[in-house]
């Protein structure tokens, strides 16, 4: 494959190979189904050699359309992100947009609960077209909002790595769920019963596990300890004060 001409080693910064040939195989086919395969069996279950064989193909098949299986990766996570929706800017309800947005956001990851492992671990992942796309999104609400200009980058950074990482202990948690055989009140009631236990040295920590486990015995819904609004609310409050 033809070296990048930034030196960069991104899927997004090398130009389209030609091919004279008409392959079995076409990019998006190969994406489609890593995409698949990950849903199905999560990420460490990926590897050229497995994707092929789903595809009917040899390894070296893929390698025609990517160099490796870091840029498999750069161009799966960018075709999910594309799932997100994006909302219209309005400066007069722009709280209620970046919730909207950042909804969009969690909704993808969780039901591609993978893709917050590579998130977590890749660098160059903002190159592509959907997850820019996204990133115009954010920082055109940030924008409408009146927020200095110096200001906008760091607050739509802040939004995006708080909803990556509350979906990463989101995923794992229900993956743990999952595998547990309990009801998602049954493991929450466990979980906490031994938070609760393990806490006792610790005064401050150890009231907040008895008054968790005390609401959810009165109220056995495992949303009222979904925080994902309250927490990003507090991230708003901060960006409010930076308004022009």
């Amino acid at each position: 494959m033809a070296a990048s001409p930034t030196g960069i080693p991104s899927v997004w910064t090398k130009p389209p190979r030609e091919r004279r040939d008409q392959p079995a195989l076409s990019r998006d086919q190969i994406v489609a189904e890593a995409i698949r395969l990950l849903d199905e069996e999560g990420f460490d279950a990926l590897s050229m050699r497995k994707l092929g064989a789903r595809l009917g193909a040899g390894a070296t098949s893929l390698y025609t359309h990517v160099a490796n299986k870091d840029e498999l990766l750069e161009l799966v996570v960018d075709q999910v992100i594309g799932e997100v929706p994006v909302p219209t800017p309005d400066g007069d309800r722009w709280r209620e947009v970046m919730h909207e947005q950042a909804a969009g956001v969690r909704t993808t990851l969780l039901a591609h609960p993978w893709i917050t492992v590579v998130l977590s671990t890749a660098a160059l992942m903002y190159l592509g077209p959907n997850m820019m796309r996204l990133t115009d999104s954010m920082i055109a609400i940030l924008d409408a909002a009146g927020l200095p200009d110096d200001v906008v980058d760091i607050a739509g950074n802040a939004v995006f790595q708080f909803v990556v990482g509350s979906c990463g202990g989101e995923a794992a948690m229900l993956m743990t769920i999952a595998q547990s055989g309990l009801s998602s009140e049954q493991w929450a009631t466990q979980v906490l019963a031994a938070s609760e236990a393990a806490a006792r040295p610790f005064p401050r920590l150890h009231q907040r596990y008895t008054d968790q486990l005390a609401r959810l015995r009165d109220n056995p819904d495992p949303a009222v300890f979904d925080k994902f609004t309250r927490e990003l609310d507090l991230i708003l409050d901060g960006i409010q004060t930076r308004r022009r």
